[in-house]
């Protein structure tokens, strides 16, 4: 994973996520609308993958 992607998952997760699918778009906006928190580890979890 590059600098610029983990960058990105820490500013806005949701838009580090787009080119993994509507699904993982919709899990991360949904946790960063929770808490800010969840969202960035789980879009730097589907990006590790």
């Amino acid at each position: 994973m590059s600098f610029w992607r983990v960058l990105l998952c820490i500013i806005f997760p949701p838009l580090a996520v787009v080119d993994k699918g509507c699904g993982s778009v919709l899990i991360v906006l949904l946790l960063t609308i929770a808490g800010w928190i969840p969202g960035v580890l789980a879009a730097l979890i589907i990006n590790n993958k």
